[in-house]
């Protein structure tokens, strides 16, 4: 157990610390196009992705940094990728907003918003038919989840018993638009049930609720027991008002004994190496060249 909670902890240091540092970089001009904000969220990325092994596929959002840490994806390709250099994930062709590595069942976000539910049906039903065991994770966005797409994949992922796990993450705006003047209930967990599909709702800054409902939902799809919507709430009456998912997990820890301050720095520490290093190293990588253009455009399955 406490291996499992260093490595927690490790994996939501280096979200925050990757993300951080991208700003800054991103601040100075060096880094092309835009830079998405997944600080915050550590919790739900970590706390999902925790279970999920190299057999398992995962699509991400816009703002994904933390799907792509949490799913074991190079810190040093991510940054190099961010950076636009040859060395990156997606060899500089993917950009901030599109790293994706699949050796490690990381789809990436991809050009339309809420299109990543119908590429882990996919998965999923790929993974059925072959008896791997894997399962197919898809995080989206509140905005995403009033796409048709959205809710064309829940209806699949049921009908066709598919070890599918969608998570919402829910934090009230879709961009600059509220949750309140687009989504039609209080709760995106709801509509599970006109899906015939377990729908929960768990604190989005709580790694522990976020790991335990996604345990379930993992172990329930690797049984044959079909799909679950998971719900990762961010809003409520004080919605991050004082609160930081790290800061939360570091007091649990420590006051139950767990873990102790010295492991947690000596973590802090290690990541902060890890993020100047792949900034260092994406500075000095090349910058793909014309001859370039016309690689990787394409994967053969």
């Amino acid at each position: 157990m406490t291996d499992t909670l260093r490595e927690a902890y490790r994996v939501m240091r280096t979200i925050r610390t990757f993300e951080e540092r991208v700003h800054e970089e991103f601040a100075t001009g060096e880094i092309p196009g835009f830079v998405p904000g997944y600080a915050g969220d550590e919790a739900s990325a970590a706390g999902v992705c925790l279970h999920l092994d190299d057999r398992d596929a995962v699509t991400g959002t816009h703002r994904g940094y933390g799907h792509c840490i949490a799913k074991g994806v190079d810190v040093h390709a991510m940054m190099a990728e961010i950076y636009g250099r040859t060395t990156g994930s997606c060899h500089g062709k993917g950009g901030s907003r599109h790293i994706a590595d699949l050796a490690k069942g990381l789809l990436g976000a991809n050009g339309v918003v809420g299109g990543g539910p119908q590429l882990i049906c996919g998965t999923a039903l790929a993974a059925k038919q072959q008896n791997t065991g894997g399962v197919g994770v898809a995080f989206f966005g509140d905005g995403a989840g009033n796409r048709g797409t959205t809710l064309e994949a829940l209806n699949l992922a049921s009908a066709w018993n598919l070890p599918a796990i969608f998570v919402a993450e829910h934090d009230g705006y879709a961009e600059a638009t509220s949750s309140a003047w687009s989504v039609a209930s209080d709760n995106i967990a709801d509509r599970a049930a006109g899906f015939g599909v377990p729908g929960v709702i768990v604190d989005g800054l709580d790694f522990f609720a976020v790991h335990e409902a996604a345990g379930e939902a993992v172990e329930r799809a690797r049984e044959g027991g079909g799909p679950t919507l998971i719900e990762v709430k961010f809003t409520g009456p004080n919605p991050r008002a004082g609160l930081d998912c790290l800061e939360r997990f570091r007091a649990a820890v420590t006051d139950r004994g767990e873990l102790g301050e010295p492991v947690l720095d000596a973590i802090d520490a290690a990541v902060a190496q890890l993020i100047e290093d792949a900034v260092a190293a994406a500075r000095s990588a090349p910058k793909p060249s014309r001859e370039d253009l016309e690689t990787d455009v394409y994967v053969s399955y």
